[in-house]
């Protein structure tokens, strides 16, 4: 009798997490006999936490939350290239054989990102504007890349312009490895930023552009044609998102970007039982309260 397999999203806080229901309802359609919960890990805890699995046999992927994609990508064996370049990741696959596993860390996000903004009509080489510097934002830049972009402006209240260090700076050396111009911008510009920008990618945690949208709403933009998405989606709409579409332009919540990373998560956890990619990605909509595509 085969044992069920195993998969579970990683992060702190983790309750507000709709991974599971994504990744249950593609499981569900597909026939793959593995279950996946939810796991509260804190930065400190995640090397042991990897440790852990990997000695049990049944563990077949994880997906990665804040704020464990930095420390998550040191504790794996080996990473795919796009993670490499980011120095984050968001996935693991575990490679169980006689020498022993190998875990292997993989960046779904820049996907996921590429793919919610071309849903919502963004065009190719857009002028870019990213708001906050962490691990989604090292993310954001790739997929600003992939979109064409060779320069991009990032905002963040931890830094002011070029006397940035720390995690900031990593955002610009990914820049640099993706052949990418990363402008480290002052928190006091962001809201102008914002209502020149054909897309904006907003990394912050919920809430976290609150003050943000009020500075934008004194500016009375027109938004007409340009796009928002806000990696936060609880609550929803964001502030920042209510603002923004009051100026005309287009929302996307960071379910849209959740969806698309987790249906190449689901794609790299089944292997050879993912099919249908238009039919899985319609049930995963159906479990979030998502339109069909």
């Amino acid at each position: 009798m085969s044992v069920r397999k195993r998969a579970a999203v990683l992060g702190h806080p983790i309750g507000h997490s709709r991974s599971p229901q994504l990744h249950r309802a593609a499981y569900d359609y597909l026939g793959f006999d593995c279950s996946y919960d939810a796991i509260d890990v804190t930065e400190e805890a995640a090397a042991e936490f990897a440790a852990a699995v990997r000695a049990e046999p049944n563990w077949n992927g994880l997906s990665v939350t804040m704020p464990l994609k930095a420390v998550m990508a040191a504790a794996v064996d080996r990473l795919d290239p796009l993670a490499e370049a980011l120095g984050v990741l968001n996935t693991v696959t575990f490679d169980h054989g006689p020498a022993g596993t190998v875990l292997t860390g993989w960046n779904t996000d820049v996907l996921g990102l590429v793919n919610a903004l071309r849903h919502a009509g963004a065009g190719e080489a857009p002028r870019g504007v990213i708001l906050g510097a962490g691990g989604t934002a090292c993310a954001a830049v790739a997929a600003l890349a992939r979109m064409g972009c060779t320069s991009v402006d990032v905002h963040a209240r931890s830094f002011r312009g070029a006397g940035a260090s720390g995690r900031q700076a990593d955002v610009a050396q990914v820049g640099s490895r993706l052949g990418v111009q990363v402008n480290l911008r002052p928190w006091e510009e962001a809201a102008a930023a914002c209502a020149a920008a054909d897309v904006v990618i907003c990394t912050l945690p919920p809430r976290g552009a609150d003050a943000l949208a009020d500075q934008f709403r004194t500016l009375a933009a027109d938004r007409s044609g340009a796009v928002l998405l806000d990696a936060a989606y609880d609550p929803w709409p964001s502030q920042m998102a209510a603002a923004w579409e009051s100026a005309g332009g287009t929302i996307v919540p960071g379910l849209e970007m959740l969806l698309y990373q987790a249906v190449e998560q689901v794609r790299l956890f089944t292997g050879s039982a993912f099919r249908d990619e238009p039919a899985v990605i319609n049930v995963m909509c159906d479990a979030v309260g998502l339109p069909r595509r």
